[in-house]
């Protein structure tokens, strides 16, 4: 059985897009500052600047500061609070989220889209480390192009912060599937919205408490997963209502 894609009951809905003139112009703004051009150019200054003049800064603040304040919090800090943004939790979760949708439309695009998400994150921002070669900060070498994954394993590939980067771009993406693809109210979507920039923030303070990544990595971990955010929410955009006309291939139905 097939499900027919341009129900009501079953189209793609844009909670949240919708309201006043007022609340348009602001979303109207913040498409713009969170376009992908601007996440982009964004992203490479942090880039040129974290190489460049931004060195000093980051070796004074990387100072392992959770060790010297309450080394207690520390095994709280790596085991609970740190694995909140790691791929055995947020990508279990994204994966969930997209299978139930599925399976209630009859489609596999929610799962394509969970899919390309973790392919964001694994070629997109694996990547960039791997490009980048930056050390991580108990080598006290925050210059890039110097560590590298062949010498120094996850050692040399610090840059961006991967956990910083699934926060936005896993979670964000589980977010957009429930409001796009289900009727979750505006005010649902705008909670879940927030608990994503509560797990992205307990993902960049939790990981400069420890140590474990400069201060740009986080920034360039937060820029990075929104980009590929960015990315993946337009493409889907542009390309429903094609896949939609064509007739989009569907889960057959239970029995």
């Amino acid at each position: 059985m097939v499900a027919d894609m341009h129900s009501p009951s079953e189209a793609p809905l844009d909670s949240g897009l919708a309201g006043s003139p007022a609340r348009g112009r602001e979303r109207t703004r913040w498409d713009r500052l969170t376009s992908a051009p601007s996440l982009a150019v964004t992203l490479a200054l942090v880039i040129i600047v974290a190489a460049g003049p931004f060195q000093d800064i980051d070796l004074f603040l990387a100072k392992r500061w959770l060790y010297r304040l309450d080394p207690s919090l520390l095994p709280f800090a790596q085991n609970v609070l740190d694995r909140i943004a790691g791929q055995a939790v947020c990508l279990p979760i994204l994966l969930g989220v997209a299978a139930v949708i599925a399976r209630r439309r009859r489609s596999w695009r929610p799962l394509l889209i969970a899919g390309l998400a973790e392919l964001g994150f694994l070629a997109g921002v694996g990547g960039m480390k791997v490009i980048l070669a930056r050390g991580v900060t108990y080598e006290r070498d925050p210059r890039f192009l110097e560590a590298g994954l062949f010498e120094m394993g996850a050692k040399g590939i610090s840059f961006p912060s991967g956990h910083a980067s699934e926060a936005v771009l896993i979670y964000g993406a589980a977010v957009y599937l429930i409001a796009h693809y289900t009727g979750a109210t505006d005010r649902l979507v705008r909670i879940l919205q927030w608990v994503v920039v509560a797990i992205t923030i307990n993902s960049v303070v939790v990981s400069f408490l420890i140590g474990w990544h400069w201060v740009s990595d986080l920034v360039g971990g937060v820029l990075a997963g929104g980009l590929f955010l960015r990315l993946l929410v337009d493409w889907d955009r542009r390309a429903r209502p094609r896949a939609e006309e064509s007739g989009p291939r569907s889960v057959p139905a239970s029995s």
